[in-house]
């Protein structure tokens, strides 16, 4: 495996740093809860495209400052975003070889699992109740992967990050 260049590793904070703003973005509350999860989108990108540079424990960390900056439980969002990215990195050789399209379904997976997750957590704790529109943030994640996947993979090529 080869080792991530410096300006690799920053571009890859970067993307997160970016990811973590459009996470706590102030929208009114009927467009908040359908804001799609942002970091677990680019999590699931970097395992793809770069899986010996974020592994399980930068998901952890990512998971952390999540559940931190959007006030959950500690270690919630931390949960779920490692056991996508322990998924990710057992299944992302063949991942990688599918077309988007595909991805997008295995997207759709990963971000019902970190969803589902959330939701028994919440229920467990006794917050809800929920309707159908508390999903409505996972397939409008998987409908922008797409976009997140074609905007890093250009990004990345133009500042040759491997």
């Amino acid at each position: 495996m080869h080792a991530v260049r410096p300006h690799g590793r920053l571009f890859i904070l970067l993307s997160f740093g970016a990811a973590m703003l459009l996470r706590i973005l102030p929208l009114p509350a009927e467009l908040a809860k359908h804001n799609p999860d942002w970091l677990l989108l680019v999590l699931i990108y970097w395992h793809l495209a770069l899986p010996e540079a974020v592994g399980v424990g930068v998901a952890w960390c990512i998971g952390l400052l999540a559940d931190a900056l959007t006030g959950k439980m500690l270690g919630q969002q931390a949960f779920a975003y490692s056991l996508v990215a322990w998924l990710c990195l057992k299944l992302y050789q063949r991942l990688r070889l599918h077309p988007l399209t595909q991805q997008t379904l295995a997207v759709l997976g990963y971000l019902f699992l970190a969803h589902g997750i959330d939701f028994w957590i919440l229920r467990v704790k006794g917050d809800g109740p929920f309707g159908w529109a508390y999903w409505l943030s996972v397939p409008l994640g998987a409908l922008l992967w797409p976009l997140v996947y074609l905007s890093l993979r250009h990004v990345r090529r133009i500042f040759h990050v491997r």
